[in-house]
């Protein structure tokens, strides 16, 4: 028999929020993260506003060597590992080291420094000779994303499997399932997951503007994400990291830990179709939530609140909602839907690890958080999609997916553990 595997220490860091209490507040309020490009000048951009951390890594206690070696995503990273640590009680210092893993998702790795050190090597992009003497010794780093969880794996003093999960925005789902697949069959005890992404920067704005997936509405950044809305106009970027500690549930009881949910089943799936573009019936990720679901052992019935990718482009939003139809039958008429991407953006690689965080908070505090800024439903959008106001829900079992480009399909399901608090 598989070994059951929990979650036991969460630390997060969103825009709006840093610290999974504070998150839990923007979410549960309905409020809205969404401003102004600030890191740079966005005047040239056809998409002008994103979900930015307000994030003073020396307020962090993080050093001067840290942050000169490492990227933001890879900062951010480290601060919510620091809270997850301590949210979890675990003792380090008394575990076998090699017991120990890290799993870490990013979509786009070290975008900010690359760009960064690329203006400085290439005096402003005007030389196409770049000039090594002025390059950064961490530039490898930044190059290769595997830096993420080797700093996580060193500040942890992880020696077991250790590995970077990138499948774009499907990638901080598909770590968190690594990871649990790593403790189910023995491989590690305790597992060190999440995702991190810090991609607010000219070239990635230039690369969704290009294919037109970002808002345009730059008048109202506060409302510009409406996931499920008829009057969408695409998806706000966003940035952020979540650090999950996920164990054995047997050795966590045995130790007294605080457990917040079992990560119950994990579905994936790739559509093997368009780089960007998504089936209309939504049959691969209604093969992943069935997937899931079979592997938790639970009917579509037992899901009491499904955490939507909702990214707020017309594609994805019916893709969805077809998918929820395929996948759970007359139960997606039932069940409350939302999306925190109408708060906090959409972080790439970072958000699946966000809304799994999210899922688990509901679980804990038995609330739907709500879908901001959904005034007008799209009426091909006919689910129950939480409008605006958080629902007080009895929320014991829910169903988080993901959809990213490349045709990737990701779905979890997250369970209250008898005993746990409610």
């Amino acid at each position: 028999m598989s070994r059951r595997v929990v979650i036991t220490g969460i630390g997060v860091v969103a825009p709006g929020a840093i610290g999974r209490k504070e998150f839990w507040s923007l979410l549960s309020e309905g409020r809205t993260a969404t401003r102004k490009i600030t890191f740079f000048d966005p005047s040239p951009f056809r998409s002008r506003i994103a979900a930015e951390v307000d994030f003073d890594p020396y307020a962090h206690g993080l050093t001067p060597q840290e942050i000169r070696r490492m990227d933001r995503a890879a900062q951010l990273a480290a601060v919510a590992l620091r809270e997850a640590l301590t949210d979890s009680g675990l003792e380090f210092g008394a575990l076998d080291p090699a017991r120990v893993g890290v799993t870490v998702g990013t979509a786009v790795g070290a975008t900010m420094s690359l760009e960064r050190e690329y203006r400085v090597v290439s005096d402003g992009g005007r030389s196409n000779l770049v000039d090594d003497a002025y390059a950064l010794p961490h530039l490898y780093d930044y190059l290769v994303p595997s830096s993420f969880a080797a700093e996580t794996a060193w500040a942890a003093g992880a020696e077991g499997p250790v590995a970077v999960v990138s499948t774009g925005c499907t990638s901080g789902l598909d770590a968190i399932g690594h990871a649990v697949g790593l403790v189910r069959e023995g491989a590690a005890d305790v597992m060190i997951t999440g995702a991190t992404d810090a991609p607010i920067s000219p070239t990635t704005v230039r690369c969704f503007d290009a294919i037109k997936a970002t808002t345009p509405q730059n008048d109202d950044p506060g409302h510009a994400s409406r996931p499920f809305d008829r009057d969408r106009t695409g998806f706000v970027l966003g940035e952020g990291a979540t650090i999950l500690m996920v164990e054995e549930l047997e050795r966590a009881r045995a130790r007294g830990a605080e457990i917040y949910a079992e990560v119950a089943g994990f579905g994936a799936r790739c559509n093997a179709f368009h780089m960007t573009g998504l089936r209309a019936d939504g049959a691969e990720m209604a093969e992943a939530i069935r997937s899931a679901l079979d592997e938790a052992r639970l009917d579509p019935a037992a899901v009491d609140y499904v955490n939507a990718h909702g990214s707020g482009t017309r594609q994805n939003d019916r893709h969805e909602t077809a998918a929820f139809k395929r996948g759970l039958g007359e139960h997606a008429y039932r069940v409350p839907v939302s999306s925190i991407k109408s708060m906090i953006g959409h972080s790439l690689g970072a958000i699946g690890s966000l809304e799994v965080a999210a899922s688990v908070l509901a679980i804990r505090n038995n609330v739907v958080p709500p879908t901001a800024n959904l005034e007008n439903p799209d009426p091909e959008c006919d689910l129950d999609y939480v409008p605006r106001v958080a629902r007080e829900w009895r929320t014991d079992t829910v169903l988080s997916v993901g959809s990213g480009f490349g045709g990737f399909q990701s779905a979890m399901v997250l369970r209250r553990v008898d005993g746990a608090a409610a």
